[in-house]
């Protein structure tokens, strides 16, 4: 057991209580945990690394994750400064106060109309940008409402992060981070509410994306028993 954790903290620079109860009771599980972890959390893909630190504080700020404190220093070893860090969470509150607009679009929207609740929203978000690019106020919004469950400010969102040309790559590695500390099946939903904005044609996708939201056989096991 001593030499599982040994290996883990080697990686890492730390250990959480359930990976010694892991070690001790399911060592294969820690095993396909670490290896899962390692892909999602430490291993580069397209982000930078202060970039995919500016999404996870968005992130555990949204999930109420007081543990992951080693983020905040990977953020600092990045270049991100306190600025940098009220930004992040100027994301996430504005990404988690969406559901106030969820709420005016769902419920009152005749009698609110003219007004917006999307375009305020949207409009809100970009006032956090002089502190962060609007690219990374978008990433970290969209990793939020994935946490959240909020699908229709995660679509707003994804309509506002294609007209400003965020790059799809990045998109799916924000919102990949939010599997562990979020859900993953709202990991799940989140990419089939992608795929379905892509597939009624509210999104440019590019013509890999467009290939992912045209694969069939992506419904599940209701799909696959013809359950319905």
């Amino acid at each position: 057991m001593e030499a599982r954790l040994a290996a883990v903290r080697a990686k890492r620079g730390y250990l959480l209580p359930h990976h010694g109860l892991m070690a001790l009771a399911f060592p294969k599980l820690l095993e396909g945990y670490d290896a899962a972890y390692t892909a999602l959390a430490l291993d580069d893909r397209v982000l930078s690394h202060h970039d995919r630190e500016f999404v996870w504080i968005a992130i555990l700020a949204a999930t109420d994750e007081r543990v992951a404190t080693h983020h905040i220093a990977k953020l600092r070893a990045a270049g991100g400064t306190d600025a940098t860090l009220g930004a992040a969470f100027a994301a996430a509150a504005l990404a988690i106060g969406a559901e106030a607009f969820d709420f005016a679009a769902r419920d009152w929207a005749r009698q609110l109309a003219p007004f917006d609740p999307r375009a305020a929203y949207l409009d809100a978000l970009r006032r956090i940008a002089p502190a962060a690019p609007i690219r990374l106020v978008h990433l970290a919004g969209l990793a939020v409402q994935v946490c959240r469950a909020r699908w229709r400010p995660f679509a707003w969102h994804l309509e506002a992060a294609y007209a400003d040309a965020v790059p799809e790559e990045e998109i799916a590695e924000a919102i990949s981070l939010a599997m562990f500390p979020g859900s993953v099946p709202y990991f799940v939903e989140a990419c089939a509410e992608w795929r379905r904005l892509i597939l009624d044609g509210t999104l440019p996708a590019s013509p890999r994306f467009q290939a992912w939201a045209r694969l069939s056989g992506q419904g599940g096991h209701d799909e696959a028993s013809a359950a319905r």
